[in-house]
């Protein structure tokens, strides 16, 4: 595309290493907010660099979720688009081509320290309590030799080489000039071993040849931005105009950075708990945007037709992501369908024949009349569960509160990493945590039912795992476990403890 061209380019550029996070989400909705606004172009890239953890299922999610939020792209890896591949994973040789011109313009350089070799230097800062970074070892190998032993098959990486002294002026649309350190960035790594790129040189490189005009991203990322605005020199391009999004906060004392741990953080979750999309999107835009007029309920496209980023437009010190904010906003959205469109809405959601259909197996032989279905299934319809009146279900035995949250903790961490959420996959993925953690499958097995049930009896574990979904599980597994941590302990005397279990460090000797 030409770089003299006016017209509006934003992306989004998801890695497909996890869950459809709000904070995309949030991203993504701003940035398509003011594509639409400017009659502008919104693209969808896939940074898929990290192979090892990048899936083609958390590609999939993501773009359900967003699909799912009305926030659809012009161009992407579905609907291609003049400026395509739309995934990194398909464009390295673009990147070799741009690190090896960074080389012959000496803006870059080879280096050919070992994995062993990095570490031991970082350990070395950690003792001195230096700043941790690399050190330009191979800064200075003469480029026939960096040649010469690249050609002879010695592994290495490219890295950027980055002024020792001096400050970047980072521009900002929102916040203004903002004055960096160089002394603060190391020379960051653009090319990998494999020939893959780092998201640094990725993202610029990417960024320049899609005409990226303006790049709306989170405040995590004015870090970066020194090596990013040396990258755009080194390249000998002019920069993008940058807007840093405030980052989304838990509503806690400390106002931390969203996190599993205190807020469901997948897409998913929200949409199977039956929050309405277009709820969701007025949310995400009240995070540190005001449509005015005192209105806090509004559509995407009245949102469009108003927004726009300008200094002040934004609130700057970190929206708090109120999970009773987005319930009352949900009620409202929920308040204004018909009877007809409310009960459309319910089918799609838990009450069609196709959910049904998955239901019937593991209860039918569970009940004589109909009217003891819904007392028998209403687990898979609630949402949280109240844990108080079941705590002690909850404790396996030869355990005690604290064993059985450490057991959770580490289980639900392990599920965090499947997307393969079937009965078959869980049971494989729950018995091999059993056997490298060395905890016994009744006592697991146990403590999963109650966290993710409410009950102590329920149909098959797995398969009623598989029906209520993963986000579901996880957020549930996760409040068992806050509860445990914080809840007294028992009235009764507590069990001798089970010298088996392997979560738990013996007790030390009597010192008397």
């Amino acid at each position: 595309m030409s770089e003299s061209s006016t017209e509006v380019r934003v992306r989004i550029a998801p890695s497909p290493t996890g869950d459809p996070h709000v904070g995309t989400a949030y991203v993504a909705l701003f940035n398509y907010a003011f594509a639409r606004h400017h009659s502008g172009k919104f693209i969808l890239r896939i940074e898929d660099t990290d192979q090892t953890r990048s899936s083609h299922e958390s590609e999939e999610a993501i773009l359900r979720s967003l699909r799912w939020l009305g926030l659809q792209w012009d161009e992407g890896p579905d609907v291609g688009g003049p400026c395509g591949p739309y995934r990194q994973s398909e464009r390295a040789a673009v990147y070799q081509e741009h690190a090896r011109l960074l080389l012959e313009r000496r803006q870059a350089y080879r280096c050919f320290c070992t994995a062993q070799r990095l570490e031991q230097l970082r350990a070395e800062q950690r003792l001195a309590k230096q700043q941790l970074g690399y050190d330009g070892r191979c800064l200075d190998i003469p480029p026939g030799e960096s040649e010469a032993r690249a050609a002879a098959g010695v592994p290495h990486v490219v890295r950027l080489k980055m002024p020792q002294s001096g400050i970047a002026l980072l521009r900002d649309g929102l916040r203004g000039n903002v004055e960096l350190p160089y002394e603060q960035s190391d020379d960051q790594v653009l090319l990998k071993s494999d020939g893959l790129p780092t998201y640094h040189l990725a993202n610029v490189v990417d960024d320049h040849l899609m005409g990226v005009t303006h790049v709306i991203r989170a405040e995590e990322w004015i870090s970066s931005a020194p090596k990013h605005l040396r990258l755009y020199d080194a390249f000998g391009w002019d920069p993008p105009i940058f807007l840093h999004l405030p980052l989304l906060r838990n509503n806690d004392k400390n106002k931390s950075k969203i996190s599993k741990r205190r807020n469901p953080v997948s897409l998913e979750y929200y949409r199977d708990a039956g929050i309405l999309p277009e709820a969701m999107v007025n949310f995400l835009a009240l995070m540190g945007w005001s449509f005015g007029e005192d209105r806090e309920k509004f559509s995407l496209q009245e949102m469009v037709e108003r927004f726009d980023l300008t200094p002040g437009s934004i609130g700057l010190s970190g929206p708090v992501f109120d999970l009773e904010k987005l319930n009352w906003l949900n009620s409202l959205y929920l308040r204004e369908l018909s009877d007809d469109e409310l009960v459309d809405r319910l089918i799609e959601w838990r009450l069609g024949r196709d959910f049904l259909l998955r239901l019937m197996p593991l209860c039918r032989e569970r009940f004589r009349r109909f009217d003891e279905l819904i007392p028998l299934t209403e687990y898979f319809y609630s949402g949280d569960l109240d844990y108080e009146p079941i705590r002690e279900l909850m404790i396996p035995k030869k355990l005690d509160a604290t064993q059985t949250a450490d057991m959770l903790d580490q289980l639900v961490e392990e599920l965090d990493a499947t997307r393969a959420w079937s009965s078959d996959g869980l049971e494989s993925l729950m018995r091999a945590f059993c056997e490298h953690t060395g905890s016994k499958t009744k006592q697991v097995f146990m403590a999963t039912r109650v966290a993710v049930t409410g009950r102590k009896a329920s149909p098959p574990l797995f398969e009623t795992m598989a029906l209520l979904g993963r986000e579901r599980c996880r957020r549930r597994m996760r409040q068992a476990v806050d509860f445990l941590r914080r809840s007294p302990p028992p009235l009764r005397p507590p069990a001798p403890p089970d010298p088996d279990c392997p979560l738990r460090p013996p007790a030390p000797p009597d010192s008397k």
